[in-house]
């Protein structure tokens, strides 16, 4: 399953999902990974969230980062939840790429039983069609 919280820059969508995130750790029966662009929000998550830096490694594409995804769901048998902060900057999403991106998540998460949550830099009516479905939150 890909949710995704919606709304432009500065609108709450960071706090929305931290306290999402702090709050699906007390009913986790599984492991949680939580990817952004820095540390910045370490102290604000759960000890027991794992936190990715993106930029630490070497991912300059779409391709590239689903593959990172990939990479990490094959290391973790016990995945269940991934955040995704500032999904087009982690993602190096381009114009017309969301649904490529969406796409593919959505295959790895029902192949793998993991549920992803993307936060969304953009207006619900920005989005395409297969983005504005999966919508939980628009700020």
């Amino acid at each position: 399953m890909v949710e995704i919280i919606a709304g432009e820059k500065g609108k709450g969508k960071t706090k929305y999902l931290l306290d999402k995130v702090n709050d699906s750790v007390k009913s986790a029966s599984g492991n949680i990974v939580y990817l952004d662009k820095s540390q910045k929000h370490m102290y604000e998550l759960s000890n027991k969230v794992r936190l990715i830096n993106v930029t630490d490694f070497p991912v300059t594409n779409c391709d590239e980062f689903l593959g990172f995804i990939c990479g990490i769901v094959s290391q973790d048998h016990d995945l269940q939840e991934m955040y995704l902060d500032s999904f087009l900057t982690i993602a190096n999403i381009e114009e017309g790429q969301i649904n490529h991106a969406i796409e593919k998540l959505d295959i790895i998460s029902e192949k793998y039983n993991v549920k992803f949550v993307l936060s969304v830099s953009r207006n619900e009516a920005d989005l395409p069609e297969c983005a504005k479905a999966k919508i939980i939150v628009s700020l």
